[in-house]
């Protein structure tokens, strides 16, 4: 959809700028306790020899059965939204007028409300799936994730505003600047 470009929009302007998805990989880096409660759960396939998480054996077990998925969601949701509410918490403290926190399931967890507002960041749905096939992933692979979040016509009705990633990075640069301000 674009909210890692978004993401970096923000941060240039000088915003500080938490991401799920950066902490995401950190929770589960070897050592982690949710690393550990995966392999528990998932099995020694979905571990490296390099003790890593494969990523894509896991992708491939919680894409196809929504229970994994489930399960997965219990074991990583609250140890991320821990570290992101931590790290608002310390930008709160410090009397931050403006923080950023990139939630890519944030109506999906039930997180909206920890937010005095909200931006979706989106394209067509032709974009989306260009996207993501630029990342390799199979027309199965992009349908399975897609399938496994809210639509996003529902999260920009749901979101105080939409930045639209269709243009060019001015348009979404422009439209940043009139939220962020």
């Amino acid at each position: 959809m674009g909210k890692s470009k978004a993401a970096d929009l923000l941060r240039q302007r000088g915003l500080p700028v938490v991401d799920s998805d950066v902490i995401a990989r950190a929770v589960v880096e070897p050592g982690q306790p949710a690393l550990t409660e995966i392999e528990q759960w998932f099995g020694k396939t979905c571990i490296g020899d390099d003790g890593r998480l494969r990523r894509d054996e896991l992708a491939r077990r919680v894409f196809s059965d929504e229970e994994a998925r489930r399960k997965l969601e219990e074991i990583l949701h609250p140890r991320i939204r821990a570290v992101w509410q931590a790290q608002l918490q310390t930008w709160r403290n410090e009397d931050r007028a403006i923080a950023v926190a990139v939630i890519p399931l944030l109506f999906e967890t039930g997180a909206r409300d920890e937010f005095d507002a909200t931006i979706c960041v989106a394209c067509s749905p032709v974009t989306q799936r260009k996207r993501l096939g630029a990342r390799g992933w199979s027309d199965e692979q992009i349908e399975q994730r897609i399938a496994a979040q809210m639509p996003v016509e529902k999260k920009m009705t749901l979101a105080d505003y939409v930045v639209w990633t269709e243009g060019g990075i001015e348009v979404q640069e422009w439209q940043l600047e009139r939220i962020a301000g």
